[in-house]
C-alpha cells in the first residue's frame, strides 16, 4: 500500500497549490485585496515562473493562494508546508523540530518557524461563536497540572513550572489553558466562557472546584487522596489520559517548552485529541482540517522570535 506522502502535492509544488486552492477555495479563486471572484480572476500563464499566481483584473493585483494565511511571506515550497502539517497532525505526541529539520531537508530556523505557524493553524477560533464545550447530557472533566523547567534541569536552577487548566469532555474535545495561578476566580473565569452549566462536572476533590462545581447540572469528586479513583461514571480518567499525552509531548518530544509559546504547543495538543482516531478522524482527514485553519492566521517570524534559542537547542 502505497503511503500517503507520496501522493502528488508532497512532492510537486504545482500539484501543492493545486491541492491548498480546492480546499481554501471551494468556490473558486478569490482576491485578497478587493475581494472580487469568478471572471474577474485570470491566470498568468506563460508570463511568470512562479506557481500559482493569478491577477484580478478588477483591482489590478497579483496574488496566491498564500496571501492572508500562515503560508505567507514564507520562501519554503509549499509542498514542504503540506509535508511538515501532515507529520504533525499523524504524530500523536508531537515531532521535534530537529526531526522536522531532518526529515524535510532544511534549514533549523526554517523547520521551528514550520512549526509554530503550523501550531497557530491549528488553534481554536476563540470568540462570541465559539459554543462552550459540553452541554445537556454530556459530562466535563477538569483538572490541573503542571509543565516547564523541573528545579535543578540543566535549563535552570530554578524550577518554572507553568500551570495547565483543562478541560475534556467525554467522547468529545479537549480544551487546555495556560492559567497563571489556580485560584477559584482564575478557574472561574474560563469556566464562565468554555464550559456549558448543563454539562455533568467531573473532578477531584480540590477546593477551587468544589467551590464552583455547585453551578453544573452535577458536580461530583473523586478522592484521590483517600486512594480513590474510580466510582461508577465519577471519574478523571479522561482528562489524565490527555495529560499524559501532553506530558510525554512536553518532555518525551519537545524536552523544553518555554512559557512564550506553551499556549502554541496546548493548541497543537488540543487539536490531535479533538480530532482522534476514537471519533473517526484518520492521519489524513485531520491534516485537512488543519490546513483549512491557515486562513487569517498570518504569524510573522519577529513575533514567534522570543523564547526561539532555548526551544531549537533542545527541540
Amino acid at each position: 500500500m502505497p503511503s500517503v506522502l507520496s501522493a502528488p502535492q508532497f512532492h510537486n509544488e504545482a500539484a501543492a497549490y493545486a491541492y491548498v486552492e480546492e480546499r481554501l477555495w471551494p468556490a473558486g479563486p478569490v482576491c485578497p485585496h478587493c475581494g472580487a471572484s469568478g471572471d474577474k480572476i485570470g491566470r498568468l500563464a506563460g508570463k511568470t515562473t512562479r506557481p500559482g499566481l493569478r491577477k484580478c483584473y478588477a483591482c489590478r493585483k497579483p496574488f496566491t493562494v498564500k496571501i492572508g494565511t500562515i503560508f505567507e511571506d514564507s520562501h519554503c515550497p509549499l509542498r514542504y508546508w503540506l509535508q511538515a502539517i501532515h507529520l504533525m497532525c499523524a504524530s500523536k505526541k508531537g515531532i521535534s523540530t530537529r526531526q522536522l529539520q531532518r526529515t524535510l531537508g532544511v534549514g533549523m530556523k526554517t523547520a521551528w518557524f514550520l512549526g509554530h505557524r503550523i501550531r497557530e493553524a491549528m488553534k481554536r477560533r476563540d470568540d462570541m461563536f465559539s459554543p462552550p464545550t459540553g452541554g445537556e447530557g454530556k459530562t466535563i472533566e477538569a483538572d490541573v497540572t503542571y509543565v516547564g523547567r523541573k528545579p535543578g534541569s540543566k535549563l535552570g536552577r530554578q524550577g518554572n513550572m507553568n500551570a495547565v487548566f483543562a478541560l475534556v469532555e467525554r467522547n468529545g474535545e479537549a480544551r487546555s489553558f495556560h492559567v497563571p495561578n489556580v485560584r477559584g476566580e482564575t478557574i472561574r473565569a474560563v469556566l464562565a466562557v468554555h464550559a456549558s452549566r448543563q454539562s455533568h462536572f467531573r473532578t477531584d476533590e480540590a477546593p477551587t472546584f468544589t467551590e464552583i462545581g455547585w453551578n453544573f447540572a452535577s458536580h461530583e469528586t473523586v478522592k484521590h487522596s483517600a486512594d480513590e479513583y474510580v466510582r461508577g461514571d465519577v471519574h478523571t480518567n479522561t482528562i489524565e489520559g490527555f495529560f499524559s499525552i501532553l506530558k510525554r509531548g512536553v518532555y518525551g518530544t519537545y524536552q523544553h517548552v518555554s512559557e512564550a509559546h506553551l499556549h502554541r504547543y496546548l493548541a497543537e495538543f488540543d487539536f490531535r485529541y479533538t480530532n482522534r482516531e476514537k471519533v473517526g478522524i484518520d492521519d489524513v482527514a485531520r491534516a485537512e482540517l488543519a490546513l483549512t485553519g491557515v486562513k487569517g492566521k498570518r504569524l510573522t517570524y519577529e513575533t514567534t522570535g522570543r523564547g526561539r534559542r532555548a526551544e531549537a537547542r533542545t527541540a
